[in-house]
């Protein structure tokens, strides 16, 4: 018997639900962090302009999570 290696196999492709799982919760995580970073620039004025605290915070984690992306790709 000959193994077919044409057919691509991934060996953890059985944990595609297990990093989908960890994505959406990874993004729930970032949304509640931000919404904090915002509500404490509003409480706090002095701090920083609400909506550019909301930027900053969200850009970073969009580029963490684009790291950690690409990591389990790999």
């Amino acid at each position: 018997m000959t193994a077919d290696t044409d057919t691509p196999h991934r060996l953890d492709d059985g944990h595609r639900e297990l990093r989908l799982a960890v994505l959406l919760l990874a993004l729930v995580m970032g949304l509640l962090i931000t919404g904090a970073a915002v509500y404490l620039a509003r409480e706090h004025p002095a701090l920083a302009e609400p909506l550019g605290v909301g930027a900053a915070v969200m850009s970073a984690l969009a580029a963490v999570a684009g790291v950690v992306v690409r990591a389990l790709r790999r």
